[in-house]
């Protein structure tokens, strides 16, 4: 994983008040609660007394409570109270529960996966975004490293080929270009902007990136470090994907149609179309991605790229600069 990024690895509404919720991010075991008064932390499922599971315990007014010897926590992941040592006994300040630094932005719970820090960039996402948009949310797992099912959403290649009675139609299979950029509005954000030029192949040669003329329409795909897919189809109508990484060779998709619909029964029905069509879309891609080798993809994995996987390499260029920090 890209370390100091903020990922986004659960929807707002899976943790509910009074329940603890279990999931495995990053290759760690997590456990994400809310305080009575609805705030939100998102802890390692370790106690630090015994190693027990966070997660089989309960909450107790505003603390977390180990099930095997009671010790409670606060939100920040202090320990409050050991049961043993009497209930006005000062805790032991080093019973203090790794806790992951958390946001709820755009109906999504990020955490900061790095090193804590005074102050945090703010969270990835897309303006172009309206508010007056609504979505609905579709959920898959993916038996691969998350960096391989964002690759695919980066890849113009395979579009008339595994897509090919759905959004690959037509048989396109020439690829002019693509052109990708990446651009940055703050330090350590980075948004790689795509725009498809596929054509029926009548026996002329690709073009270029620089032989195409500069694009005057908004990016068909963006992906925003650490882990966001936007579809741009319309202004009116967006396909989000947070890639929430479980362990390297898991991850869970989670697929948002946007449209602009609001009466209740129309969104509904719009809803319930546009995640159908993602599912089968999707489902279209998970067959192959799935069988892809080694699990995570690099520069260096001995594959032999072509021009029409230029935006995958820039991908992967950032990528490696994040993680070796020779891109800030």
């Amino acid at each position: 994983m890209i370390p100091n990024q903020w990922y986004a690895i659960l929807e707002s509404n899976e943790i509910k008040k009074g329940k603890i919720t279990n999931v495995t991010r990053m290759g760690e075991k997590m456990a994400a609660w809310r305080s009575a008064k609805g705030e939100l932390s998102v802890f390692a499922d370790k106690c630090p007394h015994r190693g027990a599971s966070l997660g089989l315990g309960k909450l107790n007014q505003d603390c977390l409570q180990c099930p095997f010897h009671g010790f409670e926590y606060d939100s920040k992941g202090n320990c409050t109270l050991v049961p043993a040592n009497g209930r006005n006994a000062e805790p032991p300040k080093a019973l203090h529960v790794t806790s992951y630094p958390a946001r709820e932005e755009h109906g999504f719970v990020y955490i900061w996966w790095g090193a804590p820090r005074e102050s945090y960039p703010p969270v990835p996402w897309f303006e172009s975004i309206l508010e007056k948009m609504v979505y609905t949310t579709l959920k898959d797992h993916w038996a691969n490293h998350y960096a391989r099912a964002i690759e695919n959403q980066l890849d113009v290649v395979h579009l008339p080929f595994i897509h090919h009675n759905t959004i690959g139609r037509g048989n396109r299979t020439l690829v002019n270009g693509p052109i990708a950029s990446e651009e940055s509005n703050w330090l350590g954000d980075h948004l790689l902007n795509l725009w498809i030029n596929n054509e029926l192949d009548e026996g002329q040669k690709p073009k270029k990136p620089s032989d195409l003329p500069k694009p005057e329409r908004h990016p068909f795909l963006q992906f925003r470090f650490g882990n966001l897919w936007q579809n741009w189809i319309s202004d009116n109508l967006r396909i989000v994907v947070a890639f929430a990484p479980i362990d390297n060779e898991n991850t869970l998709m989670y697929l948002r149609y946007y449209h602009t619909m609001r009466m209740p029964i129309l969104r509904q029905i719009t809803g319930w179309i546009g995640s159908l069509g993602n599912l089968v879309i999707e489902r279209q891609d998970r067959r192959v991605v799935n069988t892809q080798r080694p699990h995570r993809p690099d520069l260096d994995t001995g594959e032999i790229l072509i021009a029409g996987d230029n935006p995958i390499v820039l991908y992967r260029r950032i990528r490696r600069g994040l993680i070796e920090g020779t891109v800030k």
